[in-house]
């Protein structure tokens, strides 16, 4: 139950863990932040993390894990075959998703690429509500295509749904009939939706689309790596999960999908990846590529320790205090950014706010990427690391054209027990004055373009010299603050 504060002006999500630990963070002058972004090629993800302030790139193997989480790691079992660390992860999926059929992989894109290895061939379509970028480069490389079956409501910036995730049942059935169920790979439902800022998935709607998968013969698979925040959201938001407790929904779900995946630096706050099955025909049609890209069967290309880490963390996983605390800190800034005007993806979705970068430099065209350019600015004016979620996060067409986005988006994701509440407001503050100063901010080209999963590695320059006058109008009204 939430916990409400005596003097309503004080509300704030409450932490129910404490701090034991802590890391020392650095908060470079402004002129030096400029020159780090443009060393960086104006990519947030080639910054070195010593000169970041605060790091919302992601919150993929950076949550904070608990004390129960490192004690686990003590009692490893090493052996390559027979482990019984490995035991301990069975017993944990067998507990929370009631799955006995389970394969281990080093992380979660590495169970992406042996799903696309077993099933998906030249010509098929993977059916998605929405891409992932790692998911659609592994169907891509096979020679497969992607089709997004969002429900138009999730490309709708600021409404007042609380499940904007969910598929567009009507549309899902008429393209499993115009592909032919026989061409059709999987239909993947990620719950909760990245690229659109999170939003979540009704347990209705996902209980539709297996319902649908069924009858038509083809397989389900559910994307679990955000399922703590979607569960979470199913809770508050969705009467008919109000008083079912965690475990049962887990439990449901996997009921009704032939597949779930998960990566556990999302799902458990440790490192690693898992499929799993109730039934084992689908893992037997999936194992012998684990040994040929990951490793043995008992570990996947985990450590041991990494895994005991995961077991724990799949039991904490059904603790609505713990999977509470990313949903709440994410409300909250969302909340203070909205009544500043700044406009975010609401209402507010797992994973972490979202900037509507699209909204706030209109005029900026996408092949100038105003997302990636928003992301600049925000570091060089707070140095806060986001995230790009927009047209460079995609990748061009065959023919080489761009593809752009349907939203552009900032992300900055708030890894779970990781950072205070003062930091969280410092985020705001500095986001608003970069909204009050957006005419500022420019556009940015390619100076070196990979060819796939660009975003990670490409860099860029500004076009102009807009970022030098953004540091001119930051020391002109913060004067020598950092």
């Amino acid at each position: 139950m939430a916990v409400k504060f005596y003097k309503s002006e004080n509300q704030v999500p409450l932490e129910m863990h404490k701090v034991r630990m802590v890391q020392k963070l650095n908060l470079l002058p402004v002129e030096e932040r400029l020159r780090k972004i443009q060393d960086a090629g104006n990519n947030t993800f080639l910054l070195q993390n010593k000169d970041v302030y605060l790091d919302m790139l992601t919150d993929s193997g950076v949550n904070a894990m608990s004390d129960l989480q490192f004690a686990a790691m003590m009692q490893a079992d090493d052996a390559y075959a027979g482990c019984e660390t490995f035991n301990r992860v069975k017993a944990a999926v067998k507990e929370v998703f009631g799955c006995d059929n389970v394969l281990p992989a080093h992380q979660g894109r590495a169970c992406e690429n042996i799903l696309a290895e077993a099933y998906v061939k030249p010509g098929m379509v993977a059916l998605m509500n929405f891409h992932f970028t790692t998911t659609k480069a592994h169907v891509t490389r096979l020679g497969g295509s992607v089709e997004e079956l969002v429900d138009p409501k999730g490309l709708i910036p600021q409404t007042d749904d609380p499940f904007k995730g969910d598929y567009n049942l009507e549309n899902l059935e008429r393209k499993i009939d115009e592909i032919g169920a026989d061409k059709v790979a999987f239909v993947r439902v990620e719950a909760g939706t990245n690229l659109i800022g999170g939003q979540p998935v009704s347990l209705e709607n996902m209980l539709a689309v297996t319902d649908i998968c069924h009858k038509k013969g083809v397989k389900s698979v559910l994307d679990a790596s955000l399922l703590q925040d979607n569960v979470y959201f199913m809770k508050t938001r969705e009467a008919r999960c109000k008083y079912m407790d965690v475990k049962d929904i887990y439990h449901l779900l996997s009921d009704h999908f032939d597949i779930i995946y998960f990566s556990a630096r999302k799902l458990s706050f440790s490192k690693g990846g898992i499929i799993c099955s109730k039934d084992a025909k689908y893992t037997k049609e999936m194992m012998s590529f684990i040994p040929l890209y990951e490793g043995f069967l008992t570990y996947g290309g985990m450590d041991v320790r990494t895994m005991e880490a995961l077991a724990q963390g799949l039991y904490e996983s059904l603790d609505m205090e713990y999977i509470s605390q990313g949903p709440l800190f994410i409300e909250a800034l969302c909340k203070e950014l909205d009544e500043y005007g700044v406009p975010v993806i609401l209402p507010a979705g797992g994973l972490g706010c979202h900037l509507n970068a699209g909204a706030f430099v209109p005029d900026l065209p996408h092949n100038q990427y105003p997302a990636a350019a928003v992301g600049c600015a925000l570091y060089i004016i707070s140095g806060v690391r986001g995230m790009e979620r927009g047209t460079v996060s995609e990748q061009r067409e065959p023919d080489g054209t761009e593809r752009y986005a349907e939203l552009e988006l900032q992300r900055l994701a708030v890894p779970r027990r990781v950072f205070t509440l003062s930091q969280i407001k410092y985020v705001a503050d500095r986001v608003k004055w970069l909204w009050d100063n957006r005419s500022l901010i420019g556009g940015l080209q390619w100076v070196d373009e990979p060819e796939v999963l660009r975003f990670f590695f490409g860099t860029m320059k500004e076009i102009g010299h807009w970022q030098e006058d953004l540091v001119a109008k930051f020391k002109e009204d913060f004067g020598d603050s950092l």
